[in-house]
């Protein structure tokens, strides 16, 4: 046991340096994730925003169309409904 003491109260200055760089590599490797993380993140951010925009614009075509397609639609009902008043009654044809 005295002889491993021996052999660390020399090396105690070499162990610390090297515990003292590791320790700001770590340092500093976190620090290099956070901001890639940080980054990553207003990417997404920006990302998003377009696909809301794209969204947004999509609904509008939909609701715009929409309302021009159902009155397509009510159109077609009303000559629909004018052919079936003016057609001739079929006197064979009983309901």
């Amino acid at each position: 046991m005295a002889d491993e003491l021996a052999l660390l109260i020399p090396l105690a200055p070499f162990i610390m340096i090297c515990l003292i760089v590791w320790t700001k590599h770590q340092s500093k490797m976190a620090e290099l994730k956070m901001n890639a993380t940080a980054e990553k993140a207003a990417q997404y951010a920006q990302h998003t925003a377009q696909l809301e925009e794209r969204v947004r614009v999509l609904e509008r075509i939909i609701t715009d169309k929409g309302t021009d397609i159902a009155r397509q639609i009510e159109a077609l009902r009303e000559e629909e409904s004018d052919a079936r008043l003016n057609a001739p009654v079929n006197p064979r044809h009983e309901v």
